[in-house]
């Protein structure tokens, strides 16, 4: 069993329970978080092993909250000494301020990933080797690929959250990932694909042969595919989104505008309108902490809530959003398990987690068939977007046009530009197909990432404004 990360100060534990009461005593909430993690990383580019890191870091935050206002104070310094000047400075937001503490969050036995460190096994030589074996595969596939990255990273992280009235709430959360990605040329021409799978497991699953061959092959066939694909047209059409990772769209351009902070200060898009229609009928959106081994799936957030599974909209009415413990109790409503931070350097705030639209009826394929001069959106880059307007911009890395009602040529350089809520009111169908993504998601909000999952079924979206550069 790991041992209790409470050990490794130099006082005892009922001394650590002690500072931490005095701490947050008179604050209405507030929490010593504990962190220690392993991190490593290879990449194999150009030919031969590029990077290879490992790092171990570990340390503390300690955190008041009264009212709107919270102190925070974190060092790397795991003593008792250290822990006695954070809690001088974190003190000093309580002060004039009398708050009633907290209840501490529920508990829970549920267990949604192992407790199994991904790092050194395989070991590192071995993973190298597989990094080589990546490239060669897809050298000698086509004689059309001209450069090939892999890569490969995990993380294991270990957290320990004690709270005001002693109680200790423990997660150990595993992460890995494996990526590829390929460029392709012909002449003086060159594109590019890419493909990532992971999750909150071992390697085991990823580096099986048929599994890495699938990633190698699927970064290749959209690498030639871009390599085919004629300049995107720009104006005004229905846009038909493939299932899975184009989710991304919706965990930017309404996930955010769902999390409670910009809602309590009014500076969503999203604001005030709780129980609205804000989509169209048949949308319904769910973000959900619980599915297991998923990327962005936590046993219990960072202030130590269990995770849930939280409807957002349904049928296309605005019924919640995701909450922290602090913002949740300057709205009157419950925490929702969101709470989330990057490392022990950093403060909560709520975040998604896997944020996905729920199946329609509709098949795929009717979906596609139904539109006459449309274009196919697969697979999405880089994206921006505005939360309190909720404008939004986003780059498609593979893409087709639709003419009566069939997928036809491939185009590039297509951006997809909208306004979040008014893109919801334009779905209209919805395909039963939903699927998460592979497990390659990271999201940032105040200069904090964190790992995420997203999803959603086939969608078609009518009279979307399309960028490009053939008119």
């Amino acid at each position: 069993m790991t041992k209790s990360l409470t050990s490794l100060f130099d006082c005892s534990e009922e001394r650590l329970k002690e500072l931490v009461s005095e701490t947050i005593a008179g604050a209405d909430d507030g929490e010593l978080y504990l962190e220690s993690s392993e991190s490593e990383s290879l990449m194999f580019d150009n030919g031969r092993l590029k990077t290879a890191n490992y790092s171990t870091d570990q340390g503390f935050g300690l955190r008041a909250v009264a009212g709107e206002a919270a102190g925070y104070a974190h060092s790397s310094d795991l003593s008792e000494a250290a822990l006695r000047r954070a809690s001088d400075a974190v003190s000093a937001v309580k002060s004039g301020y009398s708050g009633t503490l907290a209840d501490a969050p529920t508990r829970t036995n549920r267990h949604l990933y192992s407790d199994e460190n991904p790092i050194g096994s395989p070991s590192f030589e071995e993973k190298a080797k597989l990094l080589q074996e990546i490239d060669a595969h897809l050298r000698n596939a086509d004689p059309r690929v001209r450069q090939v990255t892999a890569s490969l990273a995990a993380s294991w992280q270990h957290v320990e959250i004690v709270r005001g009235d002693g109680q200790i709430v423990r997660d150990i959360r595993p992460l890995v990932r494996l990526n590829v990605s390929v460029v392709v040329g012909d002449g003086d021409r060159q594109e590019s694909g890419s493909f990532g799978t992971g999750g909150r497991k071992g390697f085991a699953e990823f580096l099986a042969e048929d599994s890495w061959k699938h990633a190698a092959s699927e970064a290749l066939r959209q690498a030639l595919v871009n390599l085919r694909a004629v300049p995107a047209p720009a104006g005004t059409f229905d846009i038909v989104l493939s299932s899975g990772w184009p989710g991304v769209m919706l965990h930017e351009a309404v996930g955010h505008g769902l999390e409670g902070d910009f809602n309590r200060k009014k500076t969503s898009a999203f604001a005030g309108l709780m129980g609205q229609q804000v989509a169209a009928k048949g949308v319904t959106v769910v973000d959900d902490g619980t599915i297991t081994e998923r990327r962005g799936s936590l046993t219990v957030d960072d202030e130590g809530t269990p995770t849930n599974r939280n409807v957002l909209i349904e049928d296309g009415k605005l019924v919640g959003y995701m909450q922290d413990r602090q913002n949740a109790r300057l709205m009157g409503v419950k925490p929702t398990g969101n709470g989330r931070r990057e490392s022990y350097a950093h403060q909560p705030m709520p975040r998604m987690t896997n944020t996905y639209m729920t199946s329609g009826d509709m098949d795929p394929q009717e979906i596609i068939a139904s539109v006459k001069n449309g274009v196919y959106a697969v697979s999405f880059g880089g994206g921006q977007v505005d939360i309190t307007s909720g404008k939004f911009v986003f780059g498609c890395t593979e893409a087709y046009m639709i003419e009566d009602g069939k997928v036809t040529q491939p185009i590039k350089g297509a951006m997809l530009i909208g306004n979040g809520p008014d893109a919801m009111h334009r779905v209209s169908m919805v395909g039963n197909d939903m699927k998460l993504d592979n497990g390659i998601g990271m999201c940032g909000k105040a200069g904090q990432g964190v790992p995420v999952g997203v999803g959603q079924p086939h969608l078609r979206m009518d009279q979307m404004t399309l960028g490009g550069t053939r008119v």
